[in-house]
């Protein structure tokens, strides 16, 4: 993927267009595309997500930060309609998320899961044409050749159109996922840690991809465990812990030394990159730096040819 910006993921003269259930649209980043309303969630009693409210405004990119088992997955897949709330609401541009046939809901918002589950063997071209399959029947089916070619080039996976989607490595699966979800042409995406088995090119061009989506009008939601990312990339930023929202607004606002601390139960500091100014999220580390060059080379490397 490029960090080439794009107005649009779909081809010149291609247009979006809604279909089935009239939800409205947004028109700026005044509307909220997608809420969340005094939402719980719990299993066997046991507490998960306890009475969030926030909101994904079109144009806005919203990350969901915090520790390990803090409800970050959970409320994402209530905000996406696959799960139900115990107690609470979801509306999408106004509407409650669960009422909407299955159908509907796929032609407004598109989900990457944190697993990329597939096993059977299907060729990846195949895998992100499954992203069209909302459109079928409808005028947009049309588009579907060229959405999918868009898609997979945006998301770098071209190459891979002929390989066995079991066969792809693990960030091989990310890549081609995050281009289904592309090709499904929602103005909502949910992406559930989609830098996860990226390496750092890649991490950044699926981020800079979903800001494009945001710049084009769409409402993103993106679950992050890289804190410098969440600061970079997003408008807003929502951090959870035990299923609480603790902090939610502007990163700079909630991204805090004495907040993240307090969270993630480890010191951690939150300073400006020297010469960008971007937030920058580090572990304090207890152990010191043995030189400021960093560690010393093993002594049983000494001897060893450096260009190999």
């Amino acid at each position: 993927m490029t960090r080439r910006r794009s107005s649009t993921l779909l081809p010149q003269g291609v247009q979006r267009q809604g279909t089935g259930q009239d939800l409205g649209t947004s028109s700026g980043a005044s509307t909220a595309a997608l809420s969340a309303h005094d939402v719980h969630v719990a299993f066997d009693g046991v507490p998960i997500v306890s009475g969030v409210d926030l909101e994904v405004r079109a144009g806005e990119v919203l990350a969901l930060v915090g520790p390990n088992g803090a409800g970050k997955s959970t409320l994402l897949s209530v905000l996406a309609g696959d799960l139900a709330p115990s107690a609470g609401r979801v509306l999408l541009h106004g509407q409650d998320l669960h009422g909407l046939r299955l159908s509907e809901l796929a032609r407004h918002r598109a989900v990457l899961l944190q697993e990329q589950r597939l096993s059977f063997p299907f060729h990846v071209e195949d895998v992100v044409r499954m992203g069209r399959a909302p459109w079928r029947g409808l005028p947009e089916e049309d588009e579907d050749d060229l959405v999918v070619a868009r898609s997979m080039e945006v998301a770098e996976v071209t190459h891979l159109a002929p390989r066995l989607f079991p066969t792809l490595s693990g960030g091989e699966k990310g890549r081609a996922s995050f281009a289904r979800v592309l090709a499904q042409g929602t103005r909502v995406l949910m992406l559930d840690e989609p830098t996860a088995a990226l390496d750092i090119r890649h991490q950044e061009a699926v981020l800079v991809q979903a800001r494009d989506q945001a710049a084009a009008g769409d409402a993103v939601v993106v679950v992050l465990h890289d804190l410098t990312l969440a600061a970079a990339y997003s408008d807003v930023v929502a951090v959870l812990d035990a299923g609480r929202l603790r902090g939610y607004g502007a990163p700079r606002d909630v991204l805090t030394s004495e907040l993240l601390t307090e969270v993630y139960r480890y010191p951690i500091d939150v300073i400006e990159h020297p010469v960008r100014g971007e937030l920058v999220v580090l572990p304090v580390r207890e152990r010191a730096v043995r030189s400021a060059a960093g560690p010393a080379t093993p002594d049983h490397l000494h001897d060893r040819p450096t260009d190999l």
